[in-house]
C-alpha cells in the first residue's frame, strides 16, 4: 500500500479477495466497461489498471482535455478507450450517451458508477443554496438511475455487473454538515439494494463499495481532512478491480460495522464530534 502511514495501513488493510493482474486479465479481457467519473482519482486509476488487463472502455467525464489525454495515454499502452464528454447533471448529456450507447456495437459487460459530488455545509449557510441539493441529487442520485433504467437490458445480455462506489458514512447515523452529500448518497444506495435481488435474479451482479476518505481532489477543499487517515484513490481501483474479478457483492472497511454501531450508542457524542 504505497504512501500509507502505518495508521493508515491497519484502518486499510487489503480485503481478500483483491486479485492479481492474471486474474483480472482473464475476468475483463474483452469486456466492455462503462466508467463515469473516469479523469481524476479513483476513476483515472481504475481506467489504467483495466485497460492495462484487457478491458474496452467508454470513459465519461465533465474535462475534456483530462479525458483526451486520459484516452491518449492508455491508447499509447496499447489499450482501447472511448471518450464521451458530458456533465452528468445535464439532462441533454444524458441523453447523448444514452443515444451513443445505443449505437455501440457491443452491449455493456460492467458499469462503474463513480461521478459524485460532495459537499460539506453547515444548514445555516445552505438556506440561500437550494441548488446544492438538486446538483447532488443530480449527480449522486438521478444520474445513476436514469443510465441504469436503460443498461439494465445490455447487462442482462452479458449476465454484467453494476458498480456503485459509494460512502462508509450512509452506513452510519447521518453527520451534521452533510445533508445535501449524504442524502444523495443514500438515495442511490437504497435504490440499488432495492433492486438488486431482481437484478440477480437475471444473473446481474450488484455491488456497493462503501468508502471512507479518499485522498482525491474532491476532498480537497475540507481542509480539516488534510491530516486525517485517508485511502490511496489507486488502492480503491484495486479493491474495486477485486470485486469485478471475484463477481463480489460489496466492500466496506473491517471497522465499518464498530462505527456504524458505535454512531447510534452514542450519537450524541458523534454528532458533537462530527
Amino acid at each position: 500500500m504505497p504512501q500509507y502511514s502505518v495508521l493508515e495501513r491497519i484502518l486499510f488493510c487489503n480485503p481478500f479477495f483483491i486479485s492479481g493482474k492474471f486474474g483480472l486479465k482473464r475476468k475483463i479481457s474483452g469486456k466492455t466497461v462503462l466508467l463515469t467519473g473516469a479523469s481524476f482519482g479513483i476513476g483515472e486509476s481504475l481506467a489504467f489498471l483495466l485497460a492495462e488487463s484487457g478491458a474496452e472502455l467508454i470513459l465519461v467525464a465533465r474535462t475534456a482535455e483530462k479525458l483526451l489525454e486520459l484516452q491518449t495515454k492508455i491508447k499509447a499502452s496499447g489499450g482501447k478507450a472511448e471518450v464521451f464528454v458530458a456533465d452528468l447533471t445535464n439532462e441533454e448529456d444524458l441523453e447523448k450517451i444514452i443515444g451513443f450507447l445505443n449505437s455501440y456495437p457491443k452491449d455493456i459487460d460492467v458499469f462503474v458508477n463513480n461521478a459524485g459530488k460532495s459537499i460539506r455545509r453547515s444548514i445555516f449557510e445552505s438556506l440561500d443554496r437550494y441548488h446544492d441539493f438538486q446538483r447532488t441529487m443530480a449527480l449522486n442520485y438521478f444520474a445513476p438511475v436514469k443510465l441504469l433504467l436503460h443498461l439494465i437490458p445490455h447487462l442482462e445480455n452479458t449476465k454484467g455487473h453494476i458498480i456503485n462506489v459509494s460512502a462508509v458514512n450512509v452506513l452510519m447515523i447521518p453527520a451534521p454538515k452533510w445533508a445535501a452529500y449524504q442524502a444523495s448518497k443514500t438515495a442511490f444506495d437504497q435504490w440499488m439494494r432495492a433492486v438488486a435481488p431482481e437484478l440477480r435474479k437475471k444473473g446481474i451482479i450488484t455491488s456497493n463499495v462503501y468508502l471512507p476518505l479518499v485522498r482525491t481532489r474532491m476532498i480537497a477543499p475540507t481542509k480539516a481532512y488534510d491530516k486525517m487517515p485517508a485511502m490511496n484513490a489507486a488502492h480503491v481501483a484495486k479493491i474495486i478491480a477485486g470485486l469485478i474479478s471475484k463477481r463480489k457483492g460489496s466492500y466496506q472497511p473491517w471497522w465499518a460495522f464498530w462505527g456504524s454501531l458505535a454512531s447510534v450508542l452514542f450519537r450524541t457524542i458523534w454528532e458533537r464530534t462530527v
